[in-house]
């Protein structure tokens, strides 16, 4: 008979200890930048079976387990080294905490006996993380380390999910003890009571101009397709949030778009118009609520019932004040939701819904685009729709780049979106070598701008070393293009800082060991494409974009003659 280290506790160190934790928890891997505060855990996974991925830099390997989070719903578990190591991986801390998104980051520490001392890279994690983490801490006693890890895990999943900094000081993680491992966590959850989902249905039969809006985490496919069934027998229109399309399929008739920057303004219209308001799952942040300017604030309306279910109290009526307010995650939602046999359905609201998605599908037809140049992005969106697998992981940063992949393509799973809300640029490769860690044989293509690229192109390095045929269509304007959009809108004529000097981005790729092409013109993508794809390797396609193709419906010469236009006649009406 096999005894388990739970009932029978065998002296460990404390970096063993640490390691048997994550095991204890079901993590499947690690991404980290290893670092000498923390060696005696990186001996710990010389034991383990744990997966362990070394990336180039913190920021890039906490953008990984990031990453993790947003398609397991479980934390990812990044790893770094004190000082300059944590402050790197700011970035990804800062990104699961918008996000909403499972993380838990390990750090290396100062011995314990040198603090306050302004010791080497000495850092107060408490201090530093405290305001972007559910709960930052520091290991003293080695014998907590199974309590602390557990909690971290309890904290990270349960209510409104997010990242947890937890600092290991490096003589702590030398000593040794005999300790239980602690059980596996189970994330903590609620159920609507039956009287609230009695209300809403109650609120959904009498509405007449219903929107459903989906954001946050929490998810899974069951809870979507559960509820995209609710939806089609109740002929609700459903909506989702910034950079989270992934939680609706395209292709299902309730569909009517995505809530963010650049949206459709048609729909936008409608949702100031709805008189009953489904909120589930997300914050309706800055970017959806357009600036907190589509309801009011504390709002609603008076014509308008605001409805809000998110698994965190404290994010209910935190912004929006609702008339019905459900404490649950989307998925037990979605449960209940699934138990309602009997419809609000009406001839009326079918029309209203398949008025609604024709309006998305114009929205979003990449044929009725054309822009400035020999790379027309329309027909390159077309053909991705065409040819990529449902199942493709598509991952991109922040930058206008970024309006062809949320507005042009259609997703269709679960799980197949990395992309953040917090508008963090260079997300997207780190996300498509996690993804493909993650998932080996499914496709992953990262969207990435030129400035976005570099912003952590050197995890091309970790794809590579890996063996990761990831594809990066990269479009190169050679500029911040969205800081010049809002330069010339505001400060027409007037561009300052935004302008870059490029390297040739497919000679980048072979210089690492992938495979690259340049991409000028239209008819020239696919077949790159295909040679990318045929390669087996992590490869760039450099894709040079008139820099005049600032959206798909401006010119950077629109926009500042717009802008001039509106300030002669400021000046006229003075």
């Amino acid at each position: 008979m096999t005894v388990s280290r739970a009932s029978v506790p065998v002296r460990r160190t404390g970096g063993h200890i640490l390691v048997d934790q994550l095991a204890a928890q079901g993590v499947e891997h690690v991404f980290c930048v290893p670092g000498e505060s923390y060696l005696a855990v990186l001996d710990g996974l010389y034991d383990q079976t744990i997966n362990v991925t070394v990336c180039r830099q913190e920021g890039g390997a906490a953008m990984m387990a990031e990453a993790w989070g947003k398609l397991h719903g479980t934390p990812g578990i990044c790893m770094v080294t004190r000082g300059p190591g944590a402050s790197n991986a700011m970035a990804g801390v800062h990104i699961a905490h918008q996000d909403s998104t499972p993380m838990i980051l390990f750090v290396g520490q100062i011995a314990r006996n040198m603090r306050d001392r302004d010791a080497f890279q000495e850092m107060d994690y408490r201090a530093v993380f405290g305001s972007q983490t559910k709960w930052t801490t520091e290991i003293d006693q080695v014998e907590r380390i199974p309590e602390i890890v557990s909690r971290a895990f309890h904290v990270a999943t349960s209510g409104r999910p997010g990242p947890v900094v937890i600092a290991l000081p490096e003589d702590m993680l030398t000593e040794a003890t005999a300790v239980a491992d602690a059980p596996r966590f189970t994330a903590i959850d609620t159920t609507p009571a039956p009287q609230q989902i009695s209300q809403l249905m109650s609120q959904l039969s009498a509405a007449q101009r219903p929107i459903a809006i989906l954001g946050g985490s929490r998810w899974d496919a069951q809870s979507i397709q559960q509820f995209a069934d609710f939806a089609e027998q109740n002929h609700l229109p459903v909506a989702v949030q910034f950079r989270r399309q992934m939680l609706f399929p395209a292709s299902h008739p309730c569909f009517v778009g995505d809530v963010g920057l650049g949206c459709n303004p048609q729909l936008l219209d409608y949702i100031r118009d709805a008189d009953l308001v489904l909120l589930v799952g997300g914050r309706m942040s800055e970017t959806p609520s357009q600036g907190y300017t589509l309801f009011p604030v504390p709002g609603p309306s008076t014509s308008q019932t605001l409805v809000h279910i998110h698994p965190d109290a404290g994010e209910l009526n935190r912004v929006y004040r609702s008339q019905l307010a459900i404490n649950t995650s989307p998925v037990s939602f979605a449960a209940a939701l699934s138990e309602q046999t009997n419809g609000t359905a009406s001839d009326t609201r079918q029309e209203l819904v398949t008025q609604l998605h024709e309006h998305f599908l114009a929205w979003s037809d990449p044929a009725k685009v054309t822009i400035q140049g020999d790379l027309q992005m329309g027909p390159i969106m077309q053909a991705l729709r065409d040819t990529l697998p449902a199942n493709t992981i598509m991952c991109n940063g922040a930058g206008n780049f970024a309006t062809w992949l949320h507005r042009f393509y259609h997703f269709t799973e679960y799980g197949t979106q990395l992309a953040p809300t917090s508008g963090s640029m260079g997300y997207g490769l780190p996300a498509a070598v996690a993804a493909k860690r993650i998932h080996p044989n499914r496709p992953v293509v990262c969207f990435a701008g030129d400035g976005c690229f570099l912003m952590h192109g050197q995890e091309f390095a970790t794809a590579v070393q890996y063996d990761l045929p990831i594809i990066v269509i990269l479009i190169d304007n050679g500029m911040y293009g969205t800081i010049r959009m809002h330069q010339e809108m505001h400060y027409p004529g007037r561009p300052s800082a935004t302008a870059l000097h490029n390297p040739d981005f497919a000679a980048y790729a072979t210089a690492f060991g992938g495979h690259g092409e340049t991409v000028r013109t239209t008819d020239e993508f696919m077949p790159a494409m295909q040679r990318a794809l045929d390669s087996k390797r992590p490869a760039i396609l450099h894709c040079h974009l008139d820099p005049q193709a600032i959206t798909p419906s401006a010119t950077l010469d629109t926009l500042r003659e717009r802008a001039l236009n509106q300030q002669s006649d400021g000046r006229n009406n003075a």
